[in-house]
């Protein structure tokens, strides 16, 4: 029976599996891309041209993964047949401690003012992103279930549509919203981590676009004919306030940096252990049905930890804090992004896109449909590639990425991804049932 287990499950183990060399692993990739991305000849020069840094930053760490050389989680089966199931933690390092430490020191400088001023096309092309998600799930289920019917099908808990749900969940909020959607319609566990894989992977190759997208932007906005003239003035404005405060940072500066770095980070961690303890009894209180996990997102200590922090961040700015800036507060906190960015793109094996190619499909037209009406609506109301490019991160990608793509565009931005992002928390379940009840109809028509 051993021998039969370790046939069927197949050893996945990665080149290397210890965190601390993997790290190494990744500082050296990240340390090679801005190497050669500050190449101000040859053929560095020209590929930077054309493919972002950050994007580089994204691929590189998935095609060490592709090739087995790291990995984010793995199966080991010894020579007994005995079957272990293990992964990496630098994720949850980058995502839990790097993330809030980022978006502290980028936000110490935050002009909030700049960022009202921005107008309301944040907004709307998040709302448009959220109206993406809930109507390309069912078009995306009618489109595949007229080419392969069986792609959608399926009988009670076994139901895709129920499957998808969680997708949807996921895509418009966050993970809370996500278990939420699989508490609601009940999808059979044992098939849940199909959908999962479906998410990682349709998630992370249109977070790769937008990256790439990135480099592209300035003749993205011309062919949206779109006024950037807001986001232009606030990137001045904190530019020259750094330029301003600058200085040779010492190493008493240094210290105090990583003091309100992760001096935030230990109290909104602890902040966001109470207040998700509190949540989850109040949560646990109301009846079960649609109305109880509406807020199941309030007993996420994700949530109110990326709450927590960019609430220290914003009046911390008010501070004479805020002059830190100068000692190079949005760099450390760029370098933790990157770090963070690397970790996502290790999440990533290409080889994976084969393994169920009809699940797939649906998740690329779903994301297509999403994709499709935002550069509509961004051509219609003139709105620039960031705010496209965030506003659709603050819905599929949550609190972790749309920070990422904001901050790639300035650091100062990097405060809109967020408050969008928790925005999406807020109707993540909403929006999903009303997917969810329009892909239900769909595989049935």
């Amino acid at each position: 029976m051993q021998d039969t287990a370790a046939e069927i499950i197949r050893d996945t183990t990665p080149l290397f599996t210890n965190d601390t060399i993997v790290f190494g692993i990744l500082m050296i990739a990240l340390g090679f891309i801005f190497y050669t991305s500050s190449r101000e000849t040859g053929f560095w020069k020209k590929f930077y041209g054309v493919v972002p840094a950050l994007f580089m930053a994204y691929f590189l760490p998935a095609l060490l993964t592709t090739a087995g050389v790291i990995s984010p989680e793995w199966t080991s089966v010894s020579e007994a047949g005995e079957i272990s199931v293990d992964g990496t933690r630098l994720y949850y390092m980058s995502s839990r401690y790097l993330l809030p430490a980022a978006l502290v020191l980028m936000t110490l400088s935050i002009d909030l003012k700049g960022v009202f001023n921005l107008g309301p096309k944040a907004l709307i092309m998040f709302l448009a992103g959220t109206v993406g998600i809930v109507i390309g799930g069912p078009l995306a289920v009618l489109i595949v279930g007229t080419i392969h019917p069986e792609a959608v099908g399926g009988e009670g808990a076994d139901a895709v549509w129920r499957g998808l749900s969680t997708l949807a969940g996921s895509w418009i909020g966050g993970g809370a919203n996500q278990t939420a959607m699989l508490e609601i319609y009940g999808y059979n566990q044992k098939l849940y981590g199909g959908m999962v894989f479906v998410d990682i992977v349709v998630a992370n190759i249109w977070m790769a676009v937008i990256l790439f997208g990135i480099g592209k932007s300035a003749k993205i906005d011309k062919w949206l004919k779109a006024d950037t003239s807001a986001i232009e003035s606030l990137k001045d404005k904190v530019s020259d306030y750094a330029k301003s405060v600058d200085r040779n940072p010492t190493l008493t500066d240094l210290m105090i940096l990583a003091a309100i770095a992760f001096g935030t980070v230990s109290f909104a961690h602890f902040g966001a252990d109470l207040l998700s303890a509190f949540f989850t009894s109040v949560v646990d209180g109301i009846p079960k049905g649609i109305t109880r996990n509406i807020f199941t997102f309030l007993d996420s200590s994700f949530f109110w930890m990326i709450t927590i922090t960019t609430i220290i961040g914003v009046l911390l700015s008010f501070t004479k804090l805020r002059a830190y800036e100068g000692a190079g507060a949005s760099k450390f906190g760029s370098v933790f992004i990157y770090i963070l960015v690397a970790s996502i793109g290790m999440k990533m094996d290409l080889t994976l896109i084969f393994d169920n190619m009809w699940l797939i499909v649906i998740g690329l037209v779903w994301m297509a449909v999403h994709a499709g009406l935002m550069i509509l609506v961004a051509k219609m109301v003139r709105a620039p590639y960031f705010f496209l490019a965030v506003g659709s991160q603050a819905n599929v990608g949550g609190a972790a990425s749309a920070p990422i793509v904001a901050s790639a565009f300035h650091p100062s931005l990097a405060t809109v991804g967020v408050l969008l992002a928790v925005f999406g928390y807020a109707i993540g379940t909403v929006g999903a049932i009303l997917c969810t009840v329009l892909m239900q109809l769909a595989s049935t028509s």
